[in-house]
């Protein structure tokens, strides 16, 4: 630990030598614990190490390990509220990977961008003071603000203030990121701030050296950008293996604290990336049997070779996907299925339809490739798994196979002859019937 006779983030409350000398992090990670379940398992999991020469706090990866620096005067001179806070503002920036993202240019706007991603989701009664937040202005510039700047640099102030306070909440980090760059000022701001010798030392009226002072963040984001690429791929394992830890325990009955609904799926969707049912998928897609032909002055025409164009085939599997509108099959789990249909939209084409007892033909559509529908169930009735196996086969000549996601609790279908068939359940779950042996059965966590 090293020491720094002045931090330049001013607390309203003074800090007493007393205070500073008898409190513990240990307090504010035991309100945690009994109070915020997930982000109590996720600050245990880091290395805390108490650093002055850190003005605020901040998370990163230091000797390879997920870290919280920490500064004593300003975490001291937060409210208990606000320390809370604090480390839950540090443990989304874990959740959300934006300390082993590459982080796009220019910093400034990344940053904001981030803090606003994640102050969406913290009360703001919770957050230090220079919390960014979507659909808040910035505070008013104080009469001796309004003197260190130059009016362009005022009016650059309220127009940015403005763009802020527009902005909807629980958007992420990348849409915030392309509503600011696209503003001027934002990026007036950012090249300033960005100029050798503007560290809010005092100086002329426009000259820039005052910005950073007043667009101080309560949170430190250095080091973000530091790791190789080998390094930030074993920090992301490490930190994915952390937070799916913090779930686990939460689920086990621990609860979630003030973790809303929306904000658990956002987390299940995100972890739904270590799902290593792609390989599988492509297995169960392999020998496609659509083709499309297309001319290409690349390959030589067998007929007329260096007359016509050759003819080359590309080959995009085609998928029905049957969703179970069984009341028992779990939203969560649900939630990483439609994640990695996403992600694997871009070289298969599904069809989505729901079933229970019967295929609900009219709201079946087609998921084509960058297509992001957020999908929500309409019935809740039995389950027949001859319905989706008669309805594939009724239309196999348009489709190559057929997934069904359920949980598995209705009796055995007719075996699906001549279609490739794909059984997709939580590992929670199981068929109550011996699939068959062509069959394809993926087990996901939950």
């Amino acid at each position: 630990m090293t020491n720094t006779t002045e931090n330049k983030f001013r607390i309203k409350n003074p800090v007493t030598k007393r205070k500073l000398e008898e409190y513990t992090l240990s307090s504010t990670l035991v309100s945690l614990m009994w109070e915020e379940p997930f982000y109590s398992r996720i600050i245990r999991s880091l290395n805390k190490i108490e650093d002055n020469d850190i003005p605020t706090a901040g998370v990163l990866i230091q000797n390879g390990n997920p870290t919280l620096l920490w500064n004593r005067e300003f975490v001291v001179g937060l409210t208990p509220a606000k320390r809370k806070g604090l480390m839950k503002h540090e443990c989304l920036h874990i959740v959300f990977g934006h300390i082993t993202d590459r982080i796009k240019k220019p910093h400034l706007i990344w940053n904001w961008a981030t803090d606003l991603a994640i102050n969406s989701l913290i009360p703001e009664r919770e957050l230090p003071e220079g919390g960014l937040i979507p659909g808040k202005a910035l505070p008013e510039l104080t009469d001796k603000q309004v003197q260190m700047l130059s009016d362009k640099e005022v009016q650059q102030h309220y127009k940015i203030s403005n763009l802020i306070k527009n902005l909807p909440k629980e958007k992420t980090s990348d849409y915030y990121f392309d509503v600011l760059i696209s503003s001027d000022e934002m990026q007036d701001l950012a090249k300033e701030l960005g100029k050798e010798g503007c560290d809010g030392q005092p100086g002329n009226p426009g000259d820039g050296k005052d910005l950073a002072e007043i667009y101080k963040e309560f949170d430190s984001h250095d080091g973000w950008d530091e790791l190789s690429e080998e390094m930030k791929e074993i920090a992301k394992n490490k930190l994915k293996e952390i937070v799916k830890d913090a779930v686990k325990e939460c689920n086990s009955g621990k609860g979630w604290g003030s973790c809303s609904a929306s904000l658990q799926k956002t987390i299940s969707k995100l972890l739904s990336k270590e799902i290593k049912w792609e390989g599988i998928l492509s297995r169960f897609c392999g020998a496609s049997r659509r083709a499309q032909r297309i001319s290409s002055i690349r390959k030589a025409n067998k007929k007329y070779p260096g007359i016509h164009p050759g003819i080359t085939k590309q080959y995009r599997p085609m998928i029905a996907v049957y969703l179970d509108e069984s009341g028992s099959v779990n939203d969560n789990f649900l939630t990483k299925i439609f994640s990695e249909i996403e992600n694997l939209s871009k070289k298969t084409d599904f069809y989505l339809y729901r079933f229970d007892t019967n295929v609900h033909e009219k709201s079946g559509f087609l998921w084509k490739k960058g297509k992001k529908i957020d999908l929500q169930r309409e019935k809740c009735g039995g389950t027949n798994f001859d319905a989706p196996t008669k309805h594939a086969l009724k239309n196999k000549a348009k489709i190559d196979g057929y997934i069904i996601i359920t949980d598995g609790l209705a009796p055995k279908p007719a075996i699906s002859k001549g279609m490739k068939r794909c059984w997709i359940i939580s590992e929670k779950d199981e068929l109550i019937f011996e699939k068959d042996k062509k069959d394809f059965l993926v087990k996901v966590k939950v």
